[in-house]
């Protein structure tokens, strides 16, 4: 299906950039998330920030296994 397809690009996206950043902020992977794929992974939550599918942070967490965390502070995740 398109959509599993888009949520592993965006998930293996994501990995990519914390490999090579060391960490990825949520705003820049909203950012390229609404610039390649527009508003159907990107939704207001309950605190009334701007979040990231469930399905995709769930496929980024099975790529990067634990080897990383969020920071809730700082909005960003981080290996650990």
């Amino acid at each position: 299906m398109e959509q599993e397809r888009q949520v592993e690009e965006i998930a293996q996206w994501m990995l990519e950039e914390l490999k090579s950043a060391g960490n990825l902020h949520q705003d820049r992977a909203v950012a390229y998330i609404r610039e390649n794929y527009g508003d159907a992974f990107i939704y207001i939550n309950e605190n009334g920030n701007v979040s990231i599918d469930k399905e995709v942070k769930k496929r980024f967490k099975k790529l990067h296994a634990g080897r990383a965390a969020w920071e809730r502070d700082g909005f960003f995740w981080a290996w650990v």
